[in-house]
């Protein structure tokens, strides 16, 4: 049997469990699943080997009206998907109005290369007859694309979809050597999942206001030394992150730990540090040295 490989993109509007499918797919907890939107701000790849083939998954930020620089470079990752996919699946679920981003489903209608459009969340739906009537809408919109309703939260139909992905690839050699996980380093993770923490214990305006940067990632045999900024736009959002006597940080600290240490499976010392830089959200150098621009 030949080798298959290709790129797999998933692209659609924020909340609609992107990331949790991504996480199914690649059978690895690789992007940062919370409530809030914008939690993606970056393209993150998850790869699947076998020995008759990889697939190269990329979880992309939710499609937005950009409000800032940042959700400028944010729509770019996304926009970036539709070009070099060779599957897009288009995520969407049952209570979305299909009528959202009118101007990025009409690019999405358009591809040449196979869409498959994904309904997520059928678990809320209390009858089959409401489905019938949302696939129907769908395909009003996008006609050429294949539907799957499934469940990503509680799995269901996932493998059906994984199945006619690999269907779908094109012969190719690998792309990445057969052990890798993703392109993204160590780093990486780190950032994300203390960025992760800071979404699931503060409110408001906070967590978008974050960026994390790990300045020292010193690994050994048993243990991995790391230390990391955390930057905020104002004092007041510093104070907030901090909390009274450094109780907040300290939490926050805490959990990422538990989770970089499962991550890694090695013991973790990490030190947290919080840094003001105003509206960094808006200012180019900043964006580029927090990897949004290329």
């Amino acid at each position: 049997m030949e080798h298959k490989a290709g790129f797999v993109n998933i692209v659609g509007n924020p909340n609609v469990g992107k990331s949790t499918l991504m996480n199914d797919l690649v059978g690895e907890r690789i992007s940062i699943i919370t409530r809030k939107a914008q939690t993606t701000r970056h393209r993150i790849t998850g790869i699947v080997n076998t020995l008759d083939y990889q697939i190269v998954f990329s979880d992309t930020p939710g499609v937005l009206k950009p409000n800032y620089k940042l959700q400028e470079s944010m729509l770019n990752f996304s926009e970036g998907a539709l070009t070099d996919a060779d599957v897009l699946l288009y995520v969407t679920d049952v209570v979305e109005d299909p009528t959202k981003n009118a101007d990025f489903l009409a690019r999405v209608a358009r591809e040449k290369v196979p869409v498959l459009l994904v309904i997520n969340k059928i678990d809320l739906l209390k009858n089959n007859g409401d489905l019938d009537s949302i696939i129907e809408r769908w395909k009003g919109i996008l006609p050429n694309a294949e539907v799957f309703p499934i469940s990503a939260q509680e799995n269901f139909n996932v493998s059906n979809l994984m199945n006619r992905i690999v269907e779908l690839l094109p012969v190719s050699p690998p792309y990445f050597g057969k052990d890798a996980l993703t392109d993204k380093p160590a780093r990486f993770f780190v950032t994300e999942i203390i960025r992760e923490k800071i979404l699931l214990n503060y409110d408001k305006e906070v967590p978008y206001s974050v960026e994390v940067i790990v300045e020292k990632f010193d690994e050994s045999e048993t243990a991995i030394h790391i230390m990391a900024t955390i930057f905020v736009e104002r004092d007041s959002q510093k104070g907030i992150l901090i909390g009274k006597g450094g109780s907040m940080l300290k939490k926050v600290g805490t959990e990422a730990r538990k989770d970089i240490e499962k991550f890694f499976d090695k013991r973790v010392y990490l030190e947290l540090f919080v840094k003001v830089e105003p509206n960094w959200r808006n200012r180019e150098n900043k964006l580029k040295a927090f990897g949004y621009v290329e």
